[in-house]
């Protein structure tokens, strides 16, 4: 690995995890437990979500709606679209976080990813991730992981608050908050359009070709311990 690099920043779905959990387990866990959102109406986090579906629908189809139904039907509508909306991965994660405790989900890891943390780490690097699922949903599959807790590995987490994963001013953004130079830091994720926006930024970067992953970029690797 390039000695200049300070710092590893990865992707989750397709790099550190398998789409297909996210796809096969996670979403159809939350749309099979939409109906418990009501029941959290008193939470903050879940007032604001709520709201912020509202407003989004207004902007969007110029739409009011009145109803807990309606907005429990647009969640359901933006899971199945996959939409990387804010308020949609806030609620997600609400609902993971019961199924994560209570033992129904176990956050799925690839076996090389522990490993490999540990040796960087051991380096001196620091680690931090970057997903389009809330930062709430990323703690919760590195702690109840099927290799235990990962937490303890990273340093930072981002979200879309952050901004998108496909616009190189999110990653300056980044590197700046970290107070490191662009080039120190090595991107990870299986996604090209996120690549070249962190190159863009001065990222390094590499392709994690997970199964089914196309390779489509000058720099990459089938697994961590390939980096």
């Amino acid at each position: 690995m390039d000695k200049q690099i300070k710092y590893i920043l990865t992707d989750i779905e397709g790099t550190t995890s398998s789409v297909s959990f996210v796809y096969e387990v996670l979403f159809p866990y939350f749309r099979d437990h939409i109906q418990d959102l009501p029941k959290l109406s008193s939470i903050n986090e879940v007032k604001q979500a709520f709201t912020e579906v509202i407003e989004i629908v207004e902007q969007e189809e110029h739409k009011h709606l009145t109803t807990t139904e309606e907005v429990l039907y647009y969640l359901r509508l933006w899971s199945e679209q996959d939409r990387k909306i804010t308020p949609l991965k806030t609620l997600q994660g609400l609902i993971w976080k019961s199924a994560y405790e209570s033992g129904d989900i176990k956050g799925h890891v690839y076996e090389d990813v522990p490993t490999a943390l540990n040796q960087w780490r051991a380096s001196g690097l620091k680690l931090g991730v970057f997903s389009s699922g809330s930062i709430a949903a990323q703690k919760l599959l590195f702690r109840f992981s099927d290799f235990g807790d990962l937490t303890a590995h990273f340093s930072n987490h981002f979200d879309t608050n952050t901004g998108s994963k496909k616009e190189s001013t999110t990653y300056t953004d980044i590197a700046n908050f970290l107070g490191l130079e662009a080039h120190e830091i090595l991107f990870l994720s299986d996604v090209v359009a996120e690549l070249q926006a962190a190159q863009q930024a001065g990222m390094q970067t590499t392709q994690l070709l997970r199964a089914e992953t196309k390779p489509e970029w000058p720099q990459s690797a089938h697994s961590f311990l390939e980096i």
